[in-house]
């Protein structure tokens, strides 16, 4: 880890702690003012008393353990090196700690805020030459999911839909703590300079995305089809692996749950501490790919839904496929608890694909790297062109 980024992390630390004691605190007060109100003014200079020596110490504990994380934070990036191989581990807790909270830190411009971009040997491409000395015409673009980075594919697609149909695997790494519609833009923008810098003129793209991955795709279209961006008009085939279209319900679940803890005082710092989860989290309760699904509306207080219809690419193919983690398919509670994060009828979506597959016996992240997985994204683009458009 880089010496900005352990400064970055030790912060981050430091402002948790204080955030859990003002939580605690905040629990501590409904309690006590609950305590105190059946006495009134007989228990006013007790109350008084309490309170006043309440805050005190919450105060100090809070300013000593804050302090104490910032010290470390600084004497610690003094002996971290200035550049660092980034580990496995390292990369995936950076995935982690942006989705659920990368909405602030890119608001902040935090070091440990992901940005989108091409990677290679977990390092941001730059030079695109450089990095694909062998590129070929045809680019298959893998946009992961939620809390994942580019390793989460396990590199078997890439590498077998390279040595099978000649495609040159292009992986992406995003903050899946912003707005779905946000990264949807910088994906647009992305793929605008991927063609642009590609080392051979690109005549196809084919998008793979997994859970959130495919909502960004879907949105990245649409916003490259608002400015006639001209990677639109080559991209042929798009392939959504387990993606709440629809929502999935286990956001909806923490929704309510949020919303209903802050109907109380004693709860109500638990619901602000629930209701901390990133942006892009709360887009997957019904869906949302483009501004107008969230605009206007405060996620924590209105569980109404508010998405928007969007048309799927014109120009090309939409494949969906489905996962569920009972092996028998007709059983009923494969269509309820999915592949455990996604729905079967939320992974089509009502969308107007042009074909679906549906896997039982397997969970949602199986759908990353399964031979079934890619035999059925090998069997459609094998498809002859009149058979697939």
């Amino acid at each position: 880890m880089m010496r900005e980024q352990v400064r970055a992390v030790g912060r981050l630390g430091a402002e948790a702690f204080a955030e859990a004691v003002t939580h605690v605190e905040h629990v501590h007060q409904a309690i006590a003012a609950r305590a105190f109100k059946p006495t009134a003014v007989a228990g006013a200079p007790a109350r008084v008393t309490h309170d006043a020596i309440a805050m005190l110490v919450y105060a100090c504990v809070r300013g000593a353990g804050k302090g104490a994380g910032m010290a470390a934070a600084e004497l610690a990036s003094l002996v971290a090196p200035g550049r660092a191989d980034p580990s496995a581990r390292s990369n995936l807790a950076q995935a982690i700690l942006n989705a659920a909270l990368g909405d602030k830190l890119a608001a902040r411009h935090d070091p440990l805020a992901i940005r989108m971009a091409v990677r290679v040997q977990r390092r941001d491409v730059n030079a695109l030459a450089e990095a694909f000395p062998d590129a070929t015409s045809a680019v298959a673009v893998f946009v992961h999911g939620l809390g994942e980075n580019e390793d989460s594919w396990g590199g078997r697609f890439g590498a077998e839909l390279r040595a099978d149909l000649g495609f040159t695997p292009v992986y992406v790494r995003y903050n899946t703590g912003r707005h779905i519609s946000e990264s949807g833009r910088d994906l647009a923008r992305l793929l605008t300079e991927l063609v642009d810098q590609w080392p051979t003129p690109v005549d196809q793209i084919v998008l793979v995305g997994h859970s959130m991955g495919g909502l960004v795709a879907r949105s990245a279209c649409h916003y490259g089809v608002a400015v006639d961006a001209p990677w639109t008009r080559v991209v042929t085939d798009v392939f959504y692996l387990g993606s709440p279209h629809t929502g999935a319900a286990l956001e909806r679940l923490a929704s309510k749950l949020g919303w209903a803890l802050g109907h109380l005082a004693e709860t109500r710092p638990y619901a602000d501490l629930l209701n901390i989860r990133s942006a892009g989290i709360k887009d997957l309760r019904y869906g949302y790919v483009i501004d107008e699904d969230w605009a206007g509306c405060d996620a924590d207080s209105c569980l109404a839904d508010h998405r928007h219809e969007v048309e799927l690419l014109e120009t090309a193919n939409h494949y969906a496929i489905s996962a569920a983690l009972p092996r028998n398919e007709r059983s009923p509670v494969a269509d309820v608890i999915g592949d455990l994060l996604v729905q079967p009828a939320s992974a089509t979506g009502g969308l107007a694909v042009h074909d679906s597959r549906h896997f039982p016996g397997l969970h949602h992240f199986d759908l990353l790297n399964h031979p079934r997985v890619y035999e059925a994204i090998r069997s459609w683009l094998e498809q002859p062109a009149p058979e697939r458009l």
